[in-house]
């Protein structure tokens, strides 16, 4: 023993008695011996009254807190360990979730100051503001610096200053973007069930991929990454120019007949109903926010009435 915790090993390397692997490695005592206990971590060698550790399990010990800050459980890490054990090797597989944890975008993240911030809208501090945009992820702190803040993405507050120099109050500019990010994570979710089910479902299996299929799959993620992006810059593009011609002919053409899909039909609102959506989105978006309303409401009705179809038509084909 050199310095009552480490003891010489001159076959494997390194070795530690517990306590100085888990200094090393950045696990407790009480971890290493429950990675032990679950199969993820192999036992020490015993020599005299001291349990000894090597460098293996040190880097192995590295090896799991990698895979657990990609998101893995202990029971897949299990698997993939295994997997490596038997030498199949992790580099697909690792080179997969790389791929896949990667950022979806070219943007780079900038710093901004309080003062730089307060100075793009308008140079009038509002708390008020700063807190929704850091709420909804626009903008992030930095530790230990309270008026210095992160931008994940420069374009999406760009979009804000833009509207704000506009007109459009920062607090509907928040409100704005919590709803159309529900919409758009919503598109994201349906294009990866979309993807899942077509392409990447032969790599899903109960075990985790061969290398090979591993790393097909990783460049089909590089091949497929632009294609949602690219698909909703399209449709978006074409739902903008077709809302925005009937929008601006209604406007500077009062007295033109409506064409078939712009019918339009009177309705009684109660006036407090129309108070309070005026206060919210303001008198020129209340036609627009009582319409928006009223076709979730349809569709969600739709929705429940298509389910409830489809339990009737399942209890019916159940034998009798």
């Amino acid at each position: 023993m050199t310095d009552g915790k480490r003891v010489k090993d001159g076959s494997a390397g390194g070795a530690y008695r517990i306590e100085d692997l888990a200094h090393r490695s950045g696990a407790t005592v009480r971890t290493i011996r429950a990675y032990q206990d679950r199969g993820l971590l192999p036992r020490p060698e015993r020599r005299g009254r001291a349990n000894v550790y090597a460098d293996a399990h040190l880097a192995r010990l590295r090896q799991i807190a990698d895979l657990l800050d990609r998101g893995y459980t202990l029971a897949s890490i299990k698997e993939l360990l295994e997997a490596w054990d038997a030498g199949r090797g992790l580099g697909g597989i690792l080179g997969l979730v790389a791929e896949i944890h990667g950022p979806w975008t070219d943007e780079k993240a900038v710093r901004i100051s309080r003062a730089e911030l307060d100075e793009l809208f308008g140079g009038s501090p509002d708390d008020a503001a700063v807190a929704d945009a850091v709420q909804l992820g626009v903008l992030e702190r930095v530790a230990g610096q309270d008026d210095v803040y992160v931008v994940p993405s420069p374009q999406e507050l760009s979009v804000a200053v833009e509207l704000h120099a506009a007109g459009v109050p920062l607090s509907a500019i928040a409100g704005h973007l919590r709803e159309l990010r529900g919409q758009v994570e919503h598109i994201a979710s349906r294009f990866l069930e979309f993807t899942t089910e077509h392409v990447f479902a032969r790599y899903l299996g109960e075990h985790p991929p061969s290398d090979a299929e591993a790393a097909e799959a990783a460049s089909l993620v590089r091949r497929l990454r632009p294609l949602a992006q690219q698909t909703v810059d399209a449709e978006l593009a074409r739902a903008m120019q077709l809302f925005a011609t009937r929008h601006l002919r209604r406007h500077l053409d009062a007295d033109a007949p409506p064409t078939p899909d712009e019918t339009t039909h009177p309705v009684e609102i109660p006036v407090a109903t129309m108070q309070a959506v005026t206060a919210l989105v303001g008198a020129r978006g209340a036609a627009a926010f009582i319409t928006a309303a009223a076709e979730r409401e349809v569709k969600a009705r739709t929705l429940d009435h298509l389910a409830s179809n489809h339990a009737k038509s399942s209890k019916l084909d159940e034998p009798p």
